[in-house]
Parts: C-alpha cells; structure tokens; sequence
C-alpha cells in the first residue's frame, strides 16, 4: 500500500467543516487528485489530495488531530 503523509505540520481534518461529511471513507476509490483531507497551518486550510489511484484501506489519524510533518495521514492500495 502507498502512505498519504502529510507535507506540513498542522492539524488534521476529514471533512471540509465541522460536522460534514468526510472527504473519504476507508474502502472508497480514489483518484489522482482526489481531496482526501485538510490540514490547517497557521490558519491556512490545505487540501492534502491523493497522488494515486487506489482504494483507501485506512485512516490513521484521528479528525482535529495535531499531526507532524511526513506522518501517515491514510493507506491506499493502489489500483
């Protein structure tokens, strides 16, 4: 599988507001460019996007979650 990692140290979103539904589930396909999740940094909200076609095997961070820079974000197995 191919590790999403983070490119920025920041704060872990799935969904695009408090409340809304996920960017992406665990079992979903995916595509280059998909919107994964956001990480906000110095209340910058960035969109972390998948770079492969796949499907996402699993989560590894938990919403509203600090995460660090190259922490794994998601698992995709790609197609």
């Amino acid at each position: 599988s191919v590790l999403v990692k983070s490119p920025i140290v920041g704060t872990f979103y799935e969904g695009p507001a408090p409340g809304a539904a996920p960017f992406v589930r665990v079992g979903e396909t995916v595509q280059p460019g998909k919107v994964l999740c956001i990480i906000e940094s110095m209340k910058l909200m960035n969109e972390i996007e998948s770079e492969v076609a796949g499907v996402v095997l699993s989560r590894l961070v938990q919403n509203g979650q600090p995460v660090e820079y190259g922490e794994a974000l998601f698992a995709i197995a790609p197609l």
